[in-house]
């Protein structure tokens, strides 16, 4: 991490409410959590939205999990892109997130998840130039609007999250690498 953080032993407050609760539930305090104690008035916020847009996610969290996967390739991030690799890998298996990674266009996922995933894409590449047209393709895919704002809400939301965890130079937890040094290369981590 390049910026100073509250190290879980340190914490108290909020912060250790916090970090108590990921302790709890996967043993650790990720250092993409850490890494918003360096505002102290900023990382309560930001993790309740993360849990209220993920936790609410009206098409399931392996959705959720796909867009923030192919955000992270676009924006690009690599402590995302390492980290959903190996979530969804536990899911999906992973040669068919290898296959995602390469194109999800062609990766057998759904007519719908391709949509939504072109979606994301583009809201990440450039949100401008989305119109009423790519909208209307995904009401016709199926999706309501609260969908298509559930879908937006992930992409966006990646966006900054990712740009921030690379930028204060957040470093991916090991066992979130996997053992294929081409494939670690391929998300942005060190070979």
């Amino acid at each position: 991490m390049y910026i100073k953080t509250v190290h879980p032993d340190e914490a108290t407050g909020e912060i250790r409410a916090l970090y108590e609760a990921e302790l709890k539930s996967m043993g650790r305090v990720m250092e993409a959590t850490q890494c918003w104690s360096a505002r102290p008035d900023i990382i309560v916020p930001v993790e309740k939205l993360l849990h209220q847009i993920r936790d609410g996610f009206s098409l399931g969290l392996l959705n959720f999990r796909l867009i923030t996967f192919i955000a992270a390739q676009h924006i690009p991030s690599s402590y995302c892109s390492q980290v959903y690799f190996r979530i969804l890998s536990q899911t999906l298996g992973r040669d068919q997130v290898l296959a995602i990674r390469r194109d999800f266009r062609t990766a057998g996922l759904s007519q719908q998840q391709i949509g939504m995933l072109e979606y994301a894409e583009q809201i990440i590449r450039d949100a401008s130039r989305i119109s009423e047209v790519d909208i209307q393709r995904l009401r016709e895919l199926g999706f309501s609007d609260l969908n298509i704002a559930d879908i937006a809400l992930a992409a966006s939301f990646r966006s900054f999250m990712s740009r921030y965890f690379d930028a204060v130079g957040a470093t991916v937890e090991a066992e979130f690498l996997d053992s294929d040094p081409d494939v670690r290369k391929d998300l942005g981590g060190a070979a």
